[in-house]
């Protein structure tokens, strides 16, 4: 432990220093979050933005600058300090509003809410996949459009894991497929402090992270001291001369850092340190200022002469981009296109349409020729499955699989890590120039809700495509059986779910799919065959305003209104004729979307759902979502039990989901 010195007039330590008082000062005034963390990690932030990022805090979204994650988010102040000090816009006044209502500078980092933050971080482990996605993205863009002495998409991902990151499993779903895919330009740190919450994480784990990592096919490299800056710049020379694998710097720290009392000890990890133990810490420090949030002069100097040589670098870039422009204009252009997540024309018309001679398909069928009909017009659109290509139906047809050798390859094979796929497609997508589809079994989506809510949270622009939606999936039993999960996937805000009903529908739903902005969306689509319902133009124009009336009443009125998604509308619609046989009118609504359908007009939905006429909801799953549509006088046709193992036709008689459970439910509303 340091002992208290004299006072610090070296810019270089007051300027790491600043980081450190900062933390302990921001923490200390909001009365809750982790300084200790910040304060054992503030010299490698001064290494990366003062020595190594390529970033320009006057252009935070810049094509070409380099990408930082720090995965380790309850850290939030180790970035909060650096973003501060290197001139973004983050005055000293947001540090001293740390976690408060309306601050640029919440509690864990946000995307989209504090000017050079990449991604939302904050579940450990998220932004290591956060950042294989960004490597995996900087690396397929490469490939798509650097030409000879023209490499304009050339940047390097770096993140900061910590003990939690690398305990979680999404930490080896995601290093394990970027050392597959050999992702030369991703350069982690692994900050081996020793300490989580509980104590010493002797406590919980004993693994041999270098081991663990080579074997992952990382590069593997040591800093005995954080402190060392010198070995730092060493060990990030040596990261980027192995362009063919990603690095691992493992960095010895002590959280705490200076603090006579509380280094090395569970208590500095998230709780303030009280102001007695800041004022030893920063006399331990040599620190020349008392007050709250001090910023020496010479620190702040001296960082913003650091940044503005890494910010040389956007004005250098600017050049070669010029040059490009000038000797490749159609593909400057293009990839301009796809930074601004701008869709080339021709998407909607690249639909394939479906008719009678169709005859019946699976959703999922129908999705697989929806996606090799916007391929060849929507090269932004790159993906695949959890190991599930085949029974999702994911692959781009002709198109190469993404290897290592074949950086530039459309079809991703993510493995069995749903966690992981989530993740790194999330980091694909803060990236930008890509549009990221992954596909699994609808039940796994529990594997990767996490990354699906911070997908949701961020505003990515990802696509899920969930097939075997339900007890359809027959003899597979009821491990594989979906009963909670679309109710469960409609409780995330700003995820849109859509469960289209026929081939046209499907058509319709990728085109909402690509189309959507503001959040992710899942495609839940069936194994078992569904007929055509013959309205192509009521699927397209219905889709996107979420539901529309696929069969009127006859004669009249309708008397009651039968809702329903998927594979169960056709299941309305023999409850119809049910009721028709009896001379009760009804009325088929199909529900593709009910976030679309509650974004729409009161008039419209009062148009398709009268007011005072009943309504029944039909759908193979739990009925939790479908409560506000019938309201108290209406019924819900559901499943509320796990499946079994059978033949999907004898699951639906067994478990009720038929047309005459419907049409008995609607006799005793009408």
């Amino acid at each position: 432990m340091p002992a208290a010195t004299p006072v610090m007039t070296d810019p270089v330590q007051l300027a790491i220093d600043t980081i450190r008082t900062l933390a302990m000062d921001a923490v200390q005034a909001a009365e809750s979050g982790h300084p200790g963390t910040p304060m054992a990690l503030a010299p490698l932030a001064y290494a990366l933005y003062a020595r190594h990022l390529r970033h320009d805090p006057a252009a935070p979204h810049w094509m070409d600058r380099d990408r930082f994650v720090l995965s380790v988010g309850h850290a939030s102040m180790l970035l909060y300090g650096a973003l501060h000090l290197s001139g973004y816009d983050l005055p000293l006044e947001e540090l001293r509003r740390f976690r408060q209502w309306g601050s640029r500078t919440a509690g864990h980092p946000e995307v989209h809410h504090t000017p050079g933050v990449e991604t939302t971080t904050g579940p450990l482990g998220a932004g290591v996949a956060n950042a294989v996605g960004m490597a995996l993205a900087e690396s397929m863009l490469a490939a798509a459009f650097n030409r000879p002495g023209h490499a304009i998409v050339d940047h390097y991902t770096y993140f900061i894991a910590g003990d939690g990151c690398l305990m979680e499993g999404i930490s080896h779903e995601a290093a394990s497929f970027a050392g597959h895919h050999g992702l030369g330009k991703l350069i982690g740190f692994f900050d081996d402090n020793g300490i989580t919450i509980d104590g010493s994480t002797a406590l919980s784990c004993s693994d041999d992270a270098a081991q663990r990592f080579a074997a992952l096919g990382w590069q593997v490299l040591h800093v005995a001291d954080v402190n060392d800056l010198a070995a730092l710049d060493a060990a990030i020379a040596e990261a980027k001369a192995d362009t063919a694998r990603p690095t691992l710097v493992i960095t010895k720290t002590h959280i705490g850092y200076g603090s006579p009392n509380r280094q090395d000890s569970a208590k500095a990890h998230g709780e303030p340190l009280g102001a007695a133990e800041i004022a030893l810490t920063k006399a331990a420090y040599g620190w020349p200022g008392t007050e709250p949030f001090h910023v020496p002069e010479a620190a702040r100097a001296h960082w913003a002469a650091q940044v503005a040589e890494r910010a040389a670098s956007h004005a250098e870039w600017r050049g070669r981009w010029a040059a490009y422009e000038a000797a490749h204009p159609e593909l400057a252009a293009e990839l301009q296109r796809r930074m601004r997540g701008e869709l080339p024309a021709g998407v909607a018309a690249a639909l394939p349409t479906f008719d009678e001679k169709s005859g019946a398909v699976a959703s999922r069928a129908a999705s697989g020729v929806v996606l090799n009909a916007l391929a060849p017009v929507l090269p932004e659109l790159v993906g695949g499955s959890a190991d599930l290509s085949g029974s999702n139906l994911t692959v781009v047809k002709g198109a190469p699989v993404r290897s290592a050798s074949e950086p530039g390859g459309r079809n991703l094979h993510f493995g069995i890590r749903e966690h992981g796929m989530g993740g790194i497609m999330n980091g694909m997508g803060l990236h930008g120039g890509f549009i990221p589809y992954g596909g699994t079994f609808l039940v796994f989506s529990d594997y990767m809700r996490p990354a699906i809510r911070l997908a949701a949270l961020m505003g990515v622009h990802a696509i899920y495509v969930f097939t075997h939606d339900s007890i359809g999936l027959g003899e597979d039993g009821p491990t594989h059986q979906p009963v909670e999960h679309l109710a469960a996937l409609r409780c995330i805000p700003n995820l849109l779910v859509l469960r289209p009903a026929d081939a046209d529908e499907v058509a319709a739903a990728w085109h909402v799919a690509v189309t959507h902005r503001g959040g992710p969306v899942a495609l839940v689509l069936t194994r078992q065959k569904l007929p055509w319902l013959g309205a192509p133009a009521r699927a397209h124009a219905g889709v996107p305003q979420g539901a529309y009336v696929v069969a009127e009443a006859e004669r009249g009125a309708p008397q009651v209104v039968l809702l329903a998604t998927g594979s169960e509308v056709e299941v309305a619609l023999g409850a119809q004729r049910l009721l028709a046989a009896e001379g009760r009118r009804a009325r088929v609504v199909s529900c593709p979307s009910l976030e679309l359908l509650a974004a729409q007009p009161a008039e419209a939905r009062a148009a398709l759902l009268p007011a005072g006429v009943p309504r029944v909801a039909v759908e193979a799953a739990h009925g939790m979502s479908w409560h506000r549509w019938v309201g108290d006088t209406g019924a819900i046709v559901s499943i509320d039990r796990f499946g079994a193992s059978a033949p999907y036709q004898v699951l639906y008689r067994e478990y009720g989901i038929t047309a005459e459970r419907v049409a008995e439910a609607a006799r005793g509303l009408c």
